[in-house]
């Protein structure tokens, strides 16, 4: 591993991406993403994903050629055909124009099928709300989760994030799997070889374990137990039912290359503050956000990965070798 810039990062992940056949729009899309989950500290969604991501483009299980199209479907629905590519390039265009559409109608909705992993939900809202507006975005994943009581996993640990503009300081944003942990956390641990704490899975017979590999191949505890498959059912009626992409159960893993493109879905919901709550709206939601920062040791959700950001801006992040190397 060697220390690389945020633009070197980039280059690296596009080059390798675009060496497979992607085209230079989903590569540059999902060189941002990836690098910027890297440099938030969020590493389940960070460079831990391109080795897979390159093996499901040679597999076809995702079309390196695919560009994604929009259409609106109401003055205020964007439906999104992802393709079976990347799910970045979807949701920049979700990230563009949502929030015209929303300051005419007060509220926007993008509807994202035939898609993919969406890796970190949070940098999607959150630059939304850098444009003033507030966000939430839910996804579905392939199925991690049974039903409470069950023992077949039929919904994914399927992510819900939010942001919320704020006058003059980064967003609010809240950011979570529905599992106990992100399943990305799990990838990442049967990468480094090391085991996860007992508590966030059970294996393929419903046992605890600490096995990273029996993990992935068994499901996932939910957040809040009964309460957190009640929400992953609730995100999997938005982000599939609603949208028209496969459910959970019927979607090919984001972490393989095996099977067929996993065409899950997201859905992008957009509200305008000054619509919704007139002028005085921000200085209303600072209130609160004061309120918080007020209270010794407590902090805004989110404040932690800005810190983070700051300082791979200026220190770098760290990269390996063979992807430094296709820097020219």
């Amino acid at each position: 591993m060697t220390k690389a810039s945020i633009t070197q990062a980039q280059v690296a992940v596009a080059a390798a991406l675009q060496d497979e056949g992607v085209v230079e729009q989903s590569a540059l899309s999902v060189a941002r993403a990836l690098v910027g989950a890297e440099a938030d500290g969020l590493k389940g969604h960070g460079l831990s994903r391109l080795p897979s991501y390159l093996s499901q483009v040679r597999s076809g299980k995702i079309d390196p050629k695919a560009v994604p199209t929009a259409q609106l479907a109401t003055a205020s629905v964007l439906r999104i055909d992802a393709a079976h590519g990347f799910a970045y390039p979807a949701l920049d265009l979700a990230v563009e124009r949502l929030p015209e559409i929303a300051r005419k109608t007060g509220i926007a909705a993008a509807s994202i099928y035939r898609s993919h992993h969406c890796g970190a939900a949070g940098l999607v809202v959150e630059r939304l709300a850098e444009q003033g507006v507030a966000a939430l975005l839910f996804a579905n994943t392939p199925a991690a989760i049974a039903p409470w009581g069950g023992s077949t996993a039929l919904f994914g640990t399927n992510p819900i994030a939010f942001a919320c503009p704020r006058a003059d300081d980064h967003p609010i944003v809240i950011d979570m799997s529905l599992s106990k942990v992100a399943r990305g956390n799990i990838m990442a641990a049967k990468q480094k070889g090391t085991p996860i704490p007992e508590g966030w899975a059970l294996d393929a017979n419903g046992q605890p374990t600490t096995d990273p590999n029996a993990a992935l191949a068994g499901t996932m505890l939910p957040l809040g137990d009964a309460k957190g498959t009640a929400l992953a059912l609730m995100v999997e009626l938005l982000a599939a039912g609603l949208t028209g992409a496969e459910y959970a159960a019927d979607a090919s893993s984001f972490l393989d290359d095996r099977g067929g493109p996993p065409a899950t879905g997201q859905l992008i919901i957009v509200l305008d503050p000054q619509i919704l709550g007139g002028p005085g709206v921000l200085p209303h939601i600072e209130k609160l956000a004061a309120a918080i920062e007020a209270q010794p040791n407590a902090r805004i959700p989110g404040s932690r990965r800005i810190a983070q950001r700051r300082n791979a801006a200026a220190e770098g992040i760290d990269l390996p070798e063979t992807l430094l190397a296709r820097i020219g």
